[in-house]
């Protein structure tokens, strides 16, 4: 593998590194691209769909405590 490609497998493990979801977070962008490939018989709304779901995964980020905050277990 080049250097570029490792660099774009690093960055991309730390950007899901951070996320409350990660699997959950591959599972529907892989989803998204196969997607993109096979065709369907109602065009671009599932597509849309499953974009908006890998968005909203990606967006969800793993809670950080406020300084100084106690940590409780739920």
């Amino acid at each position: 593998m080049s250097a570029g490609g490792r660099t774009l497998v690093a960055l991309l493990r730390r950007f899901a590194g951070g996320m409350r979801f990660p699997q959950l977070f591959w599972f529907t962008a892989l989803l998204f691209a196969l997607d993109l490939v096979i065709p369907d018989l109602l065009p671009f709304a599932d597509e849309i769909l499953l974009g908006l779901a890998t968005m909203l995964l990606a967006s969800w980020r793993v809670r950080r405590a406020a300084p100084g905050a106690a940590k409780h277990c739920r």
